[in-house]
């Protein structure tokens, strides 16, 4: 028995609701090993000799996936995004079912024809409504995202300035596994591990003090 271009149209679309709701869950950034932080412990913070006027980096890719505060907001943001693939997944699968079950039934002369297209029609509604669902709740997903990096970037570059008012340093660069412009210095220089402890410590007792 062939499939009909209804069928196939929500099998397809099964297939694509789960391919673009999984690419939300994928973080922005990711931990790449360069040669900047191989041998870098970011719990370790005896090898900074940087002095006041000197020029530092740390490395923001590391920075981040270590910093509490984006692990906290990452895990209930990938928590909510799991939940709506999930319930996407779920409607994809009955629309499925509940297609070829309607295939079944015609392809028996067990429906009139006129039973049939109403039928027809309430399913391509239905996917339709599943087609305009996901595209929401991906442009919603994608703008929470968004939101939620911009506030760990603020938190980060507002830390930073109050951490030079204290260090003194003349210029902090970043440099990240996508864009590494360290590329040989003095592993004093790196100020990462340093900023990550004070970036936590302020993250849990601002956190603490909230609950």
């Amino acid at each position: 028995m062939k499939k009909t271009p209804l069928i196939l149209s929500i099998i397809a679309l099964v297939v694509a609701l789960a391919a673009a709701v999984m690419s939300i869950l994928k973080p922005d950034f990711s931990k790449k090993k360069t040669a900047s932080d191989t041998e870098v412990d970011l719990t370790d913070t005896s090898g900074i000799t940087a002095a006041a006027g000197d020029i530092v980096y740390l490395q923001l890719d590391s920075l981040v996936v270590n910093y509490d505060m984006y692990n906290d907001l990452m895990t209930a943001f990938q928590s909510k995004a799991q939940g709506i693939q999930d319930d996407l997944a779920k409607r994809s699968r009955r629309l499925e079912s509940d297609a070829k079950a309607f295939e079944s039934k015609y392809q028996k002369g067990l429906m009139t024809r006129s039973a049939a297209e109403e039928e027809s029609n309430k399913l391509a509604q239905r996917q339709q409504n599943l087609q305009n669902d996901a595209a929401k709740k991906d442009a919603e997903l994608q703008e929470e995202q968004a939101v939620l990096n911009n506030q760990v970037y603020y938190a980060i570059k507002d830390f930073i300035e109050k951490y030079n008012e204290e260090h003194q340093y003349s210029l902090i660069l970043t440099t990240s596994g996508a864009t590494n412009t360290v590329l040989n210095v003095n592993r004093g220089l790196d100020i990462t591990a340093d900023v990550l402890k004070g970036l936590n410590e302020e993250y849990i007792k601002n956190r603490n003090n909230a609950e």
